[in-house]
This record gives C-alpha cells, structure tokens and sequence, in this order.
C-alpha cells in the first residue's frame, strides 16, 4: 500500500464516480479502477459499493476515507517541512530557565511554541541558582524564564506570575511546629543564599530589605540540592518559593508559609541589545499561553486550592 493508491482512493470517494475521477486524476478508467481492487484486497474488504447507476462508501469505506486523508494530510505536511528544512539553515532558539523553569506552565509554553514553529529548534536548558540571569549575562541564553529581581544591566522583562513564599526549616528548628511565621521569625537566623553575583537576586531572598542594616548571617549555596542538605542539618534556614513544597519535599525539612514576605515573580527576561526575532517570537507564545491557561495559573499562584496544606 502506498499514498498513489490512498490519493485515488480519496478522489473516487469524493467523487463517488469513476470516470470523474479518473479525469481528475488524469489516469485511464480502467487503471483507476483495478488500482482500487487492489487497495481493496490488501484491505481484505470492500470500500465502495458498486452499480451501473451510482457508487457508494461502504461502511468500511467511509471509516477509511477519514483516516487515508488524515494520513495523506500529515505525510503532505512531513514532506513540506523537509523541504523547508533542508533547504533553509536550522533556526534555534535558545531558552534559559532557572530552577523550575515556569513551573506547570513550562509544558503548554514549550509545546505551543513547538506546534506554532515546527521549522525552529526549541533548546531548553535550565541553569543553576549561581546565574539567576539563566544565562542571558553571559549570552548563553537568547531568552529566559528567570525568578525577579535580577540587576544586571540591559536586561528587560515582563511577569508570568506570583508565587507565595515559604521558608524552609529543619524538623528539629525552634520553628518547626508552627503553621506559618513572619518575616520578624527568621531574622535571627543564618541563611542560606546562592553564590550569585547579582545583589538584588541576593538582597531578595536573604530578606535584606528587613533587617534594619544588620547584614545576615549568610551560608553560601551553589544549588538546590545543596541547600536541601544545609538546612537540613539545621545549619541555616532558607527562604524560597512555594513550589518548592511541591518538588523539593525532604523528610528532614518543613515549609512554612512567610505570611508577610512578597511573593516571587516568575518572568520572561531578555537582554534588550540582543534580542531577535525568535525570541520575540517564544515571547509572544508564552504570554498567550500564560494568558490562556487561567486554571494553571491560579493553581500556581494559589497552591493551597490543589495542595491542602501548603500556603
């Protein structure tokens, strides 16, 4: 069986008339014809029913005109894009992400991007809390997801979504039992913050802001991972977003909502000389995505609707 056999196949069933046809198709009646028994033996079933006045689907028929075109529909696309590709130079699109990326949004942005351009390579890579950037300082990135605020110069951005925040202690810390704290609960603490360069980043999540002049005590961390283990020895606490009570659950650690603190903006950034068409184009995408998928959002924004329990 081949797709000669599926198009002609599609015309007659269209046409319900052999010679009509075979005229469009530009092929003797007779040839038509015999092509289309033998679709029909190597189906092992009729496809139209037959009689000196009019042609007629079979039930089979009209089952496997449905799937012939949708088949021919996709081999026609296949082809075109091939042609497409080998004939132009491979576009891609570079996409940064901090840790977590979008979170639950990550999936629909990715695949809408990827059905809208089938022609652009989509890289994905995510980056370690050392570059908050999520590689657009260095030019790794072309476009990222990136947790605000950052500093570095010449670097726009525009929000996805909030997040609450939590805290993160240690089962046997002073504040393990409570349900939530306030900011004023955790200043006395050392805390954990990444071996970023960018102030900001740094200022935010060591609650700088709060603290009247009086640095931190600061422990040093180079990933999640590493954070996991600090506090869970007790040796620091951790402030950080809410998802993190969805995927980085530890039997040594416990989340608590910070009542007071600002949430986390999630957001897309990108660096304001270099930016191209295709990002601009991942841009677009995600901010239609964003835009369209409320449940998800609310979800993310609101997890204790979907998460009993957590803030």
């Amino acid at each position: 069986m081949h797709t000669r056999k599926l198009r002609q196949f599609v015309v007659v069933a269209e046409e319900l008339h052999f010679s009509r046809a075979a005229a469009k198709l530009f092929i003797a009646q007779q040839a038509l014809s015999r092509q289309i028994r033998e679709l029909e033996d190597e189906l092992g079933t009729p496809l139209f029913l037959r009689s000196t006045r009019k042609v007629e689907l079979t039930p089979a028929g009209t089952v496997f005109l449905e799937s012939a075109r949708a088949v021919l529909e996709s081999f026609d696309r296949s082809v075109a894009l091939a042609r497409r590709v080998g004939s132009t130079p491979v576009a891609t699109v570079r996409v940064g992400a901090c840790v977590g990326g979008a979170l639950e949004l990550t999936a629909p942005i990715m695949n809408e991007f990827r059905e809208r351009y089938p022609e652009v390579v989509l890289e994905w890579r995510e980056h370690a809390v050392v570059d908050p950037s999520a590689g657009l300082v260095d030019g790794a990135s072309d476009i990222a997801i990136v947790r605000l605020p950052l500093s570095a110069e010449g670097i726009e951005s525009v929000a996805l979504f909030n997040e609450p925040t939590v805290a993160i202690v240690a089962i046997t810390h002073r504040l393990a039992g409570r349900r939530s704290v306030v900011i004023g609960d955790l200043l006395e603490d050392p805390i954990t913050v990444s071996a970023s360069g960018d102030d900001a980043f740094r200022a935010f999540w060591s609650l700088e802001a709060y603290r009247r002049g009086i640095p931190p005590k600061v422990v040093t961390i180079h990933s999640v991972t590493e954070e996991v283990q600090v506090v869970g020895t007790g040796a620091a606490i951790a402030v950080t977003a809410a998802a993190t009570t969805r995927y980085g659950s530890h039997p040594s650690l416990r989340f608590l909502p910070v009542t007071d603190a600002p949430p986390s903006t999630v957001a897309l950034a990108w660096r304001t000389d270099t930016v191209g068409p295709l990002a601009r184009r991942f841009r677009k995408v995600a901010l239609a995505v964003r835009d369209r998928e409320t449940a998800i959002l609310h979800s993310i924004e609101h997890p204790a609707d979907l998460y009993p329990g957590h803030p």
